[in-house]
């Protein structure tokens, strides 16, 4: 079954508040990149890289480039194959992925799930949320850092 984008466009039922996003941003250190891009001019390797000047240990997942390595980090196909813990999963894909991604975030006992800035699947979000995971779906990470940090 196919849909078109008007079928897909969805509007986050459950917004992150700003003290759980500072809460996310602050307490995680580690966060991998589903979709992270090697096209700099992408917004996924602009924000990565942004996240790594400013301390965060991004790990790269993208199965195009698994076993390569992209701002000086090994990347990975999946995030099941990530033998360190993870905080974030830090998603740029289209939102029919997210419930996938979500699966995987719950298997590796993320903390966290970040839809990036046009990413909304609720029924994932609300699963994560159920598996405990902290969820900001629609917001970009780069912005919000920039924010909490008054910059």
């Amino acid at each position: 079954m196919s849909s078109s984008p008007e079928d897909s466009c969805e509007l986050p039922s459950v917004r992150a508040t700003p003290d759980e996003i500072r809460r996310v941003l602050q307490q995680s250190r580690t966060i991998a990149v589903v979709g992270l891009s090697r096209n700099p001019e992408k917004a996924s390797h602009a924000v990565a890289t942004y996240l790594q000047q400013h301390g965060y240990r991004v790990i790269p997942v993208n199965p195009q480039m698994a076993g390569g390595e992209l701002l000086g980090q090994r990347v990975y196909a999946s995030l099941r194959e990530i033998p360190m813990p993870v905080d974030v999963v830090d998603v740029f894909r289209p939102a029919e992925d997210a419930p996938a991604i979500v699966d995987d975030a719950i298997a590796i006992k993320a903390k966290a799930v970040w839809l990036q800035e046009g990413i909304v699947h609720n029924a994932a979000a609300e699963r994560a949320r159920q598996a405990g995971l902290a969820v900001v779906m629609d917001r970009c990470m780069l912005k919000e850092h920039r924010m909490l940090a008054g910059s």
